[in-house]
């Protein structure tokens, strides 16, 4: 239990970490990959090109600090990244030099700023925040392993099919190579690959999200756009592994999960976001037969748009569930055959137009500023925070601060 003097030092000193979360997310990396090079294999090294990974972790910082007398109120955040935790291996021991190589960054980019009373504080903060994802993490990990065909760590599974779903999107059918039962798993869940690629330093970690029955994984190649470079992992998937080869992943984690409700379903994906709410509609399909689902797609056109017929199928063989597709970009051939709903981005008139009400749960994945536009319509909409639920397919757990 920390003392009022630290909570109040704690709370008053966040936003300054929070102004300076570049800076601090940078530098922390840079005095962690000196100490512990071996972490390489532990983190994006994508996402650190981009910045993301930086902007991430000094973010959930800021939000622990600012919330340190109620960590309850995190409890979405949290509870995302000690999934992701579990996911990749994060054990309680390296704990400790996280903490040590954050505070060293924070004295290097606040100077005379940081205090040894502030920093004193924020190394008893952090000692509570530690405890909070190791106590969970650890739970986690027992109940992944007790889980029917659970296993600790990474398991090798063999490609059984590669499937092309559309431009960017391609469908792995994933075996376990030692032919013993697997895990299943929620409905919008995810593995994690380890991948080993040659030429590559270090081991690349990486999710994807299943889409499908247990077994089935689908994967978006990530070009580099501007000066964001490739996906190392995606490119690798998409150009190199074939039919036959052998890939290690953890067991499946997430807790961007389809709910068990009566309200209706709403389901509203954009590119690859389309993967987890594609799973999310199968076990609706299967098992909620009696609730009300409405699957929207957004994509540029049908050039990019995977696994249309699958669900265009499965509301032609389903009463319950309605399907609408909005298209960024027709092509001519699409304008031709009238093969969409909306031309343009999904806005809050559209759905509106097309939903009968606002009292249902929403689920909803993309790019980012297609998932800030979702989020931004449903809250002008009047639609209960706890009605609204997304995956954020990078490490900013909080849409509103991305």
């Amino acid at each position: 239990m920390l003392d009022k003097e630290t909570i109040q030092i704690v709370k008053s000193t966040a936003p300054i970490l929070k102004e300076h979360s570049h800076e601090i997310g940078k530098r922390f990396y840079e005095l962690l990959f000196s100490k512990v090079p071996e972490l390489h294999n532990m983190f994006n090294q994508t996402n650190q090109k981009r910045g993301i990974q930086q902007e991430a972790l000094a973010y959930t910082v800021y939000a622990a600090g600012e919330n340190i007398d109620h960590l309850e109120a995190l409890e979405p955040v949290i509870k995302r990244i000690t999934e992701k935790h579990r996911a990749i291996g994060v054990k309680p021991e390296q704990y400790p030099i996280v903490g040590e190589t954050l505070l060293a960054a924070v004295k290097d980019v606040l100077g005379d700023a940081a205090t040894e009373e502030v920093l004193g504080a924020w190394k008893k903060a952090y000692g509570e925040i530690a405890k909070a994802f190791i106590d969970i993490e650890q739970k986690l990990y027992k109940e992944t392993e007790q889980l029917p065909g659970g296993w600790e760590g990474y398991r090798n599974f063999r490609v059984d099919q590669k499937v092309k779903e559309s431009s960017l999107i391609t469908s792995f059918y994933l075996m376990p190579e030692d032919g013993q039962p697997i895990a299943s798993y929620e409905a919008g869940q995810y593995l994690t690959i380890k991948a080993e690629i040659e030429g590559e330093a270090y081991t690349h970690i990486r999710h994807y999200s299943l889409s499908d029955a247990p077994g089935k994984e689908s994967v978006k190649r990530e070009d580099a756009h501007g000066d964001a470079p490739a996906g190392i992992v995606s490119t690798y998937l998409h150009q190199q592994v074939q039919t036959g080869d052998i890939l290690k992943f953890s067991a499946p984690a997430g807790d961007f999960v389809i709910s068990s409700t009566d309200l209706p379903l709403v389901l509203i994906s954009g590119g690859v976001g389309i993967t987890p709410l594609l799973s999310m509609l199968n076990k609706a399909a299967e098992q909620q037969p009696n609730r009300q689902v409405t699957f929207i797609h957004s994509a540029k056109n049908s050039e990019f748009h995977a696994f249309k017929k699958h669900v265009a199928d499965l509301a032609e063989k389903n009463g319950n569930i309605r399907f609408f597709v909005c298209y960024e970009a027709p092509s001519s051939e699409d304008r031709s055959l009238q093969n969409f709903d909306k031309e343009g981005f999904i806005n809050l008139e559209w759905l509106q137009s097309i939903l009968p009400g606002n009292d249902a749960d929403f689920y909803f994945c993309g790019p980012i500023p297609f998932m800030k536009a979702v989020n931004g319509a449903l809250k002008q909409w009047g639609v209960p925070k706890n009605n609204i639920h997304y995956e954020v397919f990078n490490p900013v757990a909080i849409l509103e601060e991305e």
